[in-house]
Formats: C-alpha cells, structure tokens, sequence
C-alpha cells in the first residue's frame, strides 16, 4: 500500500508538471538573482567554489564576478575538477585558471579534502554553486558540508546559490547507518534526498551535523519559480558519465552496481543507462566498456558486457518509479556468485547491512523498499522545516 500510495503521488505529481510546462514562468536559478548577493560581495576577498555547471545566464559565474570587478581570490574545485571532465574520485591537483589566472585550490588533490587555516586566510566569504542532483553518494553535497565546516571553524561567511534538484520530487531509500559513513555517504540521509542544497545546508546547521555542533554563518539565495514537482532539465550535464536527463534519473538505481563487479557503462555512450557483465547471460544487448575521458579504467574495461539497455525507458515511467533494485536483483541472480557480488563498497552505497542480507534471502525488490519505509516517513518530517519550496 505505502509503494503504491508513493507511486500515485509520483504520478500526479508528473501529470501536474506535464500540464503546467508551458505555462509555468522559468526557473530562475540563485546565480541569476546577483541583485541578492553581490551587495554583499563588495569590498570582501572571495572564494567561489563552482565547476563548469556554475553558470549565470550562459556566462560562468567566476568570469562574472571577474569581470564586474570583485575581487575572486580563489576556486575552489571539487570532484571532477573546475571544468568538470576529470573521473569519478581522480586526483586533480592544484593550479591557476587560465582565462582569469585566480588560483585553482582542489579538494580532491590527494592531500586534504576542505581548506586549512592558511587557505582560509585568503578569503573573507566563500561562494557555493554547483549542480546536483539529489543523491546521497553524488559527492557535492559533501563538498558542500565541509566547506560549511571550513567557514564556520574558521569565522568566514558562506553564501549558496541555490539550483533546483532534478530528483527533488521523491524521497527514497534507506537513511545512512553511520558506521557506513564513506566518501560517498556522510550525512544521516536517504539515498535519495529530495532537498536543494540551499535546503540541505539549513538542515546541516539545525540539525548539528558539523564537528563539535559548530554553526555555518550562512545565506541561501533561493531558485524562483521551483518547488519539489517542478520538472527541471539540467541545462548542463552535471558530471562526465551522467550526459542526459535519462542518466540522472536511473542513477540512483544503477549506482549500487559500483559495489558489484556489474558494469554501468562507463565508458560507453550510455553510462548509467546499461548494465551487464561479460559472464551474464540469456541477454541480447551487449556492450564494451572503452577507455574515454571521464571513464579512463571503467569496470570490465575492453570486455565484452551483456546486459540491458534502460537507455529507451519512458522517462515517465522513470520520474515515477523511486529506487527499483530489480536491475541488481537481476544481475546478482544471474551472475550466481553469492556473496561474491558484493564488495564492502556495496554497503557505503545503500547506507545498511539488510539490502545485502534481503538480496541473498531472495527477497523481491518491492520487499526492500517496504523496509525501509519508516526512515522515508522519519526523514520527510525531519526535513521539513528547513525547506524552502513547497512540496
């Protein structure tokens, strides 16, 4: 009853949108509303982290700043790098940016993941504005969460540009169990969030989820014309392997695989939209992970995978359908490894040790989701006086 419940409130949700499309006014993203925030730039050392989805009406925000005067003395770079075309978790080292020669300070250099006391130094206000889209092991918002702890450690203010949430309209999955807590899971959050990160980073203050309880001096510019049942086509792909509105929304039920041998096509034209394994079988879709730029050493790399191509699936079908583990059922029944289909990444993923265990019991998809139904009910009351757009 409780998936089903979900799915008819997905549905009038999608037909809702569908209907109001071409009579809704355009979203406003919170970089496009300077009048808010560059009042309180003036005069003030900055520091922008931001990535090649850090646009302001088609110009970047750091060429914005730059341009108009104020004075941008560093970026920030989080996973991807400043441009956006480096692989999921590659070290990219510090550097200068070309067009503007303002120093490149990377949190994925190898060294240190937020900045010191010397790095802050350098700035009196730190602006955030990347796009996400929603997930918990989509590692922004943990860039997000450690920058807010820099700032508040350190005594410097922290700005957010707000950007809808592709994924804002559902909540689903398990909360994470803590002992998980990874690079890819940090926060006591579903899977899938449904929260901006403007929202995010209120509920990260209000509910004490910084070292120490340590408080971020901090100021949201919200989107206009968003709440959480507005469609939302990401204008920019968000990061190299996931290239369109299709990938966005399987990604939260294909990245499981990450903790398999299973290949998600990385290194294909679909990644996020495929799976298979050289090993699987009864398949007639096939395809060969290469190496390419965003996926240089993907899983299954030159072998040839077998599998099933999600990449045609009504994206209707997709807005309404949550977290659907039957592709990795699928592939674990396949495949008849047992145990050993799941690394120990598969669990810093899900969040909790009972998805493993229900899998293995031979439990169906539509049983795990149910499980974990009362962490979706506690989270959409935690979360919703920090929220900032209706739901």
């Amino acid at each position: 009853m409780v998936r089903l419940l979900h799915t008819l409130a997905l549905l009038g949700c999608l037909l809702f949108t569908c209907s109001a499309q071409t009579e809704s006014p355009a979203i406003i993203v919170g970089a496009e509303r300077t009048e808010l925030y560059l009042p309180l730039l003036a005069g003030k050392r900055i520091a922008v982290a931001a990535n090649h989805t850090s646009l302001v009406k088609g110009k970047h925000l750091v060429d914005m700043l730059h341009e108009s005067g104020f004075n941008v003395a560093l970026i920030i770079a989080a996973e991807h790098g400043f441009r956006g075309d480096a692989d999921a978790g590659e070290k990219v080292g510090n550097s200068t940016d070309a067009k503007t020669g303002i120093p490149i300070f990377s949190l994925y250099n190898g060294k240190t993941t937020r900045p010191d006391r010397a790095t802050a130094d350098k700035f009196d206000v730190l602006i955030f504005d990347i796009q996400d889209v929603g997930t918990r092991f989509y590692t922004y918002y943990i860039t997000m969460t450690r920058l807010m702890d820099a700032c508040a450690e350190y005594g410097k203010e922290m700005i957010v540009l707000d950007r809808p949430n592709p994924n804002g309209h559902y909540v689903d999955g398990p909360i994470l169990n803590m002992k998980y807590k990874s690079g890819v899971g940090w926060l006591p959050i579903p899977v899938v969030h449904g929260m901006t990160l403007g929202e995010l980073a209120q509920m990260i203050n209000g509910e004490n989820w910084l070292p120490e309880h340590r408080k971020c001096k901090i100021t949201v510019v919200p989107c206009l014309n968003y709440n959480h049942h507005t469609f939302y086509h990401l204008p920019v792909p968000p990061s190299p392997n996931l290239p369109d509105m299709q990938a966005v929304y399987l990604y939260s039920s294909l990245c499981f695989f990450e903790g398999t041998p299973v290949s998600i096509g990385r290194g294909t034209d679909l990644p996020f939209q495929v799976y298979g394994h050289p090993k699987m079988h009864g398949y007639g879709y096939s395809f060969t992970p290469r190496s390419v730029a965003g996926a240089k050493n993907p899983p299954c790399l030159n072998q040839k995978c077998y599998g099933t191509d999600l990449s045609q699936l009504p994206q209707d079908s997709l807005l309404t359908q949550g977290i659907n583990l039957s592709y990795l059922i699928d592939a674990y029944n396949n495949l008849q490894m047992g145990d050993a289909f799941f690394t120990p990444f598969f669990e810093k993923l899900i969040g909790v040790s009972y998805v493993r265990e229900m899998i293995q019991s031979g439990a169906s998809a539509q049983e795990i989701h149910s499980r974990w139904q009362p962490d979706i009910r506690r989270f959409l009351h935690q979360r919703h006086p920090y929220l900032l757009y209706a739901e």
